[in-house]
């Protein structure tokens, strides 16, 4: 059968939701190989996702593509309509690399002296990591509206339980609860712009796709209006300054690789959709409120990198970092030229393998520290001596997170500084700033826990082989594209140029 026949995202996305089902379904004595079902699992989610990248028509990114539409709720016209442009399948492979490295690094997480007790945690953590993996999907290829908000709020459940109940800290379920409602705030403002949005549109069954409802609303402070309600909630999930502060405590509380699918995936929903709903929904009112939200991206920029300098908690560090990276992602999306926009699309992606190998690193730390609060930086100095393989990676992750040359992050960020350059000189010496202290926020905290000497009679393992099959491939992928960029870049250019023709076009 052709793989056009196929409705191949459905199916991709289908695969770790059976996963997650088999898990919970698990009789008591087979619990012990949930590690090893889940891991399989998400390899063969990422086998189809090979499938997905296969039958996309590389020269043509700029177009949805593999679509697939059914009628959902006939009464409300909402359908269950689902495709990709280079830019949801970028995000959509992304998500699929990460998933299995975080379970392969979860192998020995969530267990207690309790053999049994143990393993029902761990098959319970992976499957909500498994659901959480068929959201993503989900929420990248959705083309229409209602379908995208019904994920939007949906994905809230398992990141709820994987930071209350998987957490550490006796806050954890003070961060969880903040997460949530802070998203659910951010939902409500969608679901009621969303539903006067649609009073614009032409009705009908297919009243909630996006392409019915771009360009319907022909008042200008209507869309204004409408803009700022689905622009709010993005701006919650990206996170940007001023509503970003549930991240920081989610971050810390959060177990190491719920982080990486959180900042490294879910905040992407966040500029994601500002890209890919904003703009084309309400072309004029982005042009509207442009000059401000370049105001909040560069306050952003500096705001985080500030913080992150001042954290002695490594995940709150982590945490700050994203704050200030998301600053440079929102800025080159509302540059509105393609350079800036598909620098934009490009960091996403760079962001999520820099950020998630940062939070997995900070994860082994923390099984090889002594202290009862493993994440204080304080608590650590002359790692490097006691585990050489250890200090390398966090370095090749500090290094990417400041954006050096050679590595992926690099050309993402020089990228949204030239189009900022050339929409304003000042825009992109500001937004500089954030560089000199990312470099600063990387070196001292490296110095601060490697260098030096160990703390006396310390001694730790290194990585292990397991740990370093999880490093791997995230370092293998920031170099290639460091160096060959085109791999991505030839798959975000085109939906770019949609996007600058299409916020161009709604003068």
């Amino acid at each position: 059968m052709s793989t056009d026949s196929l409705p191949l995202i459905s199916i991709v996305a289908l695969i770790p939701l059976l996963g997650a089902a088999i898990l919970w379904a698990l009789p008591a004595r087979a619990t012990r190989h949930a590690r090893t079902l889940a891991l399989a699992v998400s390899l063969i989610a990422l086998v189809g996702t090979g499938f997905l990248v296969a039958a996309f028509d590389a020269r043509n990114p700029g177009v949805h593509q593999l679509s697939e539409t059914y009628r959902w709720i006939e009464t409300i016209g909402a359908s269950y309509a689902v495709g990709v442009d280079g830019v949801g399948l970028a995000l959509i492979v992304l998500s699929a690399i990460l998933v299995p490295l975080v379970i392969l690094a979860a192998w020995h997480e969530h267990a207690t002296t309790d053999s049994s007790r143990g393993s029902n945690r761990i098959r319970h953590y992976l499957a909500l990591v498994l659901v959480l993996e068929t959201f993503m999907i989900l929420i990248f290829a959705a083309r229409d509206v209602f379908l995208f908000y019904v994920v939007f709020e949906a994905m809230l459940i398992p990141v709820y339980f994987m930071i209350g109940s998987f957490g550490t800290g006796a806050r954890r379920r003070y961060a969880a609860i903040k997460f949530l409602m802070f998203s659910l705030i951010g939902g409500l403002i969608m679901l009621i712009a969303m539903i006067v949005l649609v009073q614009q549109g032409p009705g009908g069954p297919q009243a909630f796709l996006t392409e019915n409802l771009t360009g319907v609303v022909a008042n200008a402070g209507l869309e204004r209006w409408l803009f700022l309600g689905f622009f709010i909630p993005f701006a919650i999930k990206a996170p940007m300054f001023p509503v970003h502060t549930w991240l920081p405590d989610a971050a810390q509380h959060a177990p190491a690789g719920t982080s990486v699918l959180l900042v490294g995936v879910l905040d992407k929903v966040g500029t994601f959709g500002m890209l890919t709903l904003c703009l084309p929904l309400f072309p004029a009112a982005s042009q509207w409120a442009a000059p401000t939200i370049i105001v909040f991206a560069l306050i952003s920029i500096i705001y985080g990198a500030l913080l992150a300098l001042g954290q002695r908690d490594l995940m709150r560090l982590i945490a700050y970092t994203s704050v200030s990276h998301f600053g440079f992602i929102v800025l080159g999306i509302f540059t509105f030229s393609s350079a800036g926009i598909s620098g934009a699309s490009f960091y996403m992606v760079n962001h999520g393998l820099s950020t998630g190998l940062l939070f997995l690193v900070a994860g082994f730390l923390f099984l090889r520290s002594r202290s009862d609060q493993p994440h204080l930086i304080a608590g650590y100095g002359g790692m490097q001596r006691v585990t050489p393989v250890l200090a390398g990676v966090f370095l090749i992750a500090g290094l990417s997170a400041l954006s050096m040359p050679g590595l992926s992050t690099f050309i993402s960020e020089i990228t949204v500084l030239v189009a900022a350059f050339e929409t304003s000189p000042w825009v992109a010496a500001i937004a500089a700033l954030g560089v000199v202290l990312a470099a600063l926020y990387v070196l001292l905290t490296y110095q601060r826990i490697f260098t030096g000497p160990p703390p006396e009679d310390f001694s730790a393992p290194d990585l292990t082989m397991r740990e370093r099959w999880v490093a791997a491939p995230l370092i293998a992928l920031m170099l290639a594209l460091g160096f060959v960029p085109n791999i991505a870049l030839n798959y975000l250019s085109d939906p770019a140029e949609v996007s600058v023709s299409t916020v161009q076009g709604g003068n």
